[in-house]
């Protein structure tokens, strides 16, 4: 496995050198060229269910395959989002939890399921009831929207996070949704609303832009969003 994030921090591109036989996966749009060695293809992992599953999380139904069938190749891949591109090794002792639009590719091994939050964190964390759940031993490439930065949480830490904020964090950490203040008026009026607070161990991989805001100021402009 060879590749390298090119024009990182500002509009990058994920190069990924293939030998002959490997497959990478990735979201349905994501390639951008490939060499004539490389097929790509569609499909629904899992089955329909999870690709159902995966539209609920905000994710797309399919993902995109591409093979190195006829001899070893090269693959640049990107995300439709002016953000960055991080990648994650993953070693099979814990899993990730990943923001809707948060994933890009991911290597043979890595698992890309949903997981249903309870009631309350599916109601008011932003990202609806269903979160992907991303495991396995390989690497995964996560987009952001503005760059990705890594906040290390230490044993008994408690930090909070914008939910707008959020990229990914390891599945065994502990959080919780919450006012941003005091009281319902008071976190309205300060404009977060509605924060995460985890707990160390554990580091938490944040954007430094929020979608929302973006969607927020397209409308100031007299645009409308479907």
């Amino acid at each position: 496995m060879a590749y390298e994030i090119l024009y990182k921090g500002t509009f990058p591109i994920l190069k990924y050198e293939l030998r002959q036989g490997e497959k990478i996966k990735a979201e349905s749009d994501a390639m951008v060229s490939m060499s004539n060695t490389v097929d790509v293809t569609g499909g629904v992992e899992g089955g329909i269910l999870r690709g159902l599953t995966r539209m609920l999380s905000g994710e797309k139904f399919f993902f995109q395959y591409l093979t190195a069938s006829r001899g070893p190749g090269e693959a640049l891949l990107a995300h439709s989002l002016p953000g960055d591109i991080s990648d994650v090794a993953l070693d099979g002792s814990y899993g990730l939890n990943v923001q809707k639009d948060g994933f890009m590719a991911a290597t043979e091994g890595v698992e890309v399921n949903t997981q249903m939050q309870n009631l309350f964190k599916g109601l008011f964390s932003g990202e609806g009831f269903f979160i992907l759940k991303v495991s396995g031993k390989g690497t995964v490439f996560l987009s952001s929207y503005g760059a990705i930065h890594a906040i290390n949480i230490a044993a008994g830490e408690e930090v909070i996070i914008d939910n707008g904020h959020l990229v990914a964090w390891p599945d065994y950490m502990q959080y919780k949704i919450e006012k941003a203040s005091n009281g319902w008026i008071s976190s309205f009026m300060s404009g977060e609303c509605l924060v995460c607070r985890f707990k160390g161990p554990g580091t938490v991989l944040i954007q430094t832009r929020n979608p929302g805001g973006l969607k927020g100021f397209i409308r100031r402009l007299g645009f409308s969003l479907k």
